[in-house]
């Protein structure tokens, strides 16, 4: 009923930056947040940045100052631009959609891409 597709991984060098995006579509009704998360091998997936509706934003304190979260509502898209990359950042970035779905007005559904590598060389 929904799709999440991210895009925009690759590798790049320590310092680097890359811009992460992530489209919803489908039987939507409402988006109430999206999120990125990431996950490392052998560790656990831990939120990296999320956004919710109204604006206000979350950052994992490894980021802040680093990453930057922003949608564009008309698209149903989030975008995650990641400056100053070190190698602790290299994973696999998962996004994250809150949404309600049409014909279902009062429950709210996780739905997850399959994500896309990020690796940061030294």
């Amino acid at each position: 009923q929904v799709q999440v597709v991210e895009s925009g991984g690759g590798l790049v060098q320590a310092g680097g930056s890359l811009r992460l995006s992530c489209a919803a579509s489908g039987r939507i009704f409402n988006i109430n947040a999206m999120g990125w998360y990431r996950q490392a091998p052998g560790k656990q997936r831990e939120l990296v940045a999320s956004i919710v509706s109204g604006g206000s934003t979350n950052y994992a304190d490894s980021v802040k100052g680093r990453f930057t979260i922003s949608t564009d509502n008309a698209k149903k898209t989030v975008y995650l631009q990641m400056n100053s990359l070190t190698p602790e950042d290299t994973a696999l970035y998962l996004c994250n959609v809150k949404a309600i779905i049409l014909g279902i007005n009062d429950s709210v559904f996780n739905y997850w891409g399959q994500g896309t590598q990020v690796t940061v060389s030294s």
